[in-house]
């Protein structure tokens, strides 16, 4: 490996630290905590990882962490989506120790604070996605059936959580709280585009091959 390919490497997986250190940083120095209990300060720091995982996931899927292409990727990206599930079953299991009447107000879609219905539709969206993922051979869904299921369920992940974080006038930091949220977006949008382009390439390269 040459001196720019390392550094090149260093480079990505620090932004890649920074972007997700830096809110769980600031968040950490809040003032707030000073007047919340240890659950309810698991549960929050349980949703900012959660967000930081969900930064990963496109990341990974698109190859475009250092070590972690082609077949590396596409199982680190399942099991981030295992400890993605599992940051938000601690996120809900915590807020729900704390207040159950607002939980269950979130849950059915009866409360009144405008983060929580996205908050909601994202971590159905995100346990859809893990027990699909789960009965996939079961259910003998094919690659591209995978894809039509996943990719709308991938985006209704995404925005729901970024519009959730967003609303939220929490522990996070404002700033730090955007350019992680606009990570995401921009890493989710890059990853389907390029995906989407290398199949219509792999498309073509086979049709041009059954011509010859």
């Amino acid at each position: 490996m040459t001196g720019w390919a390392l550094a090149r490497v260093i480079l990505i997986w620090a932004a890649l630290a920074v972007a997700i250190g830096v809110p769980i940083a600031f968040a950490a120095g809040s003032e707030q905590l000073a007047w919340r209990g240890p659950v309810y300060i698991l549960a929050g720091f349980a949703g900012i990882v959660a967000l930081g995982l969900v930064l990963a996931q496109p990341l990974l899927i698109g190859g475009y962490l250092p070590g972690f292409a082609a077949y590396r990727g596409r199982r680190a990206h399942h099991w981030i989506g295992g400890a993605l599930v599992l940051a938000v079953v601690i996120h809900v299991a915590g807020l729900w120790i704390t207040s159950p009447p607002d939980m269950i107000d979130a849950l059915t879609y009866a409360s009144p604070t405008p983060f929580s219905p996205f908050g909601v539709t994202a971590m159905w969206a995100i346990f859809l996605v893990a027990l699909l993922a789960s009965l996939r051979r079961r259910l003998g869904l094919r690659p591209r059936t995978w894809r039509f299921l996943h990719m709308p369920l991938a985006l209704v992940i995404v925005v729901g959580s970024v519009a959730h974080c967003l609303l939220i006038e929490g522990t996070m930091e404002t700033i730090s709280k955007a350019a992680l949220c606009t990570l995401v977006l921009a890493a989710t949008a890059k990853a389907m585009i390029d995906l989407q382009v290398w199949r219509k390439r792999r498309a073509l390269r086979g049709e041009g091959t059954a011509r010859q």
